[in-house]
């Protein structure tokens, strides 16, 4: 079955580069775009719009923004990281956020990785190809974890 990426991204034109990139990059793992903290653990939960999704099929990695309406990025990955459901899940923080803190704060509470989002389409599209490549087709995701 193949693995979904979670990607937590309210800017809209961001959520097209990634989209191409992914696509430019033949990187076919369905992505699944959620577009604030609130909705991206609705859908890790199955709850809200959500309800119903079966939990049991996690995503092999979640690309989450920071700045995000209603649940911040920080918030977010916090939450998914006490839940026991979601603890071992793959985050990588995909942000413009240059801010020391920032980093240091996803670090501190368990982010896999931080990435600045380069600038221009094609430096883009090159970082979001290594992503998928690493942890969509060669990184091997924890198990699921059952209630």
């Amino acid at each position: 079955m193949q693995q979904v990426i979670l990607l937590v991204e309210d800017n809209p034109d961001d959520i097209e580069m990634t989209l191409r990139a992914f696509s430019k990059s033949n990187v076919c793992n369905k992505v699944v775009v959620t577009r604030d903290g609130e909705e991206a653990l609705d859908y890790l939960y199955g709850t809200g719009v959500y309800a119903g999704r079966d939990v049991g099929m996690m995503p092999a990695v979640i690309l989450l923004d920071l700045k995000l309406p209603k649940i911040d990025g920080l918030e977010v990955l916090k939450r998914i990281r006490r839940d026991e459901r979601t603890r071992l899940l793959p985050v990588v923080i995909l942000t413009s956020s240059e801010l020391e803190q920032d980093l240091v704060d996803g670090y501190k509470l368990g982010a896999n990785s931080y990435i600045l989002k380069p600038v221009g389409f094609e430096n883009f599209c090159s970082a979001v190809r290594e992503l998928g490549m690493y942890w969509a087709l060669l990184n091997q995701p924890p198990p699921t974890v059952k209630e």
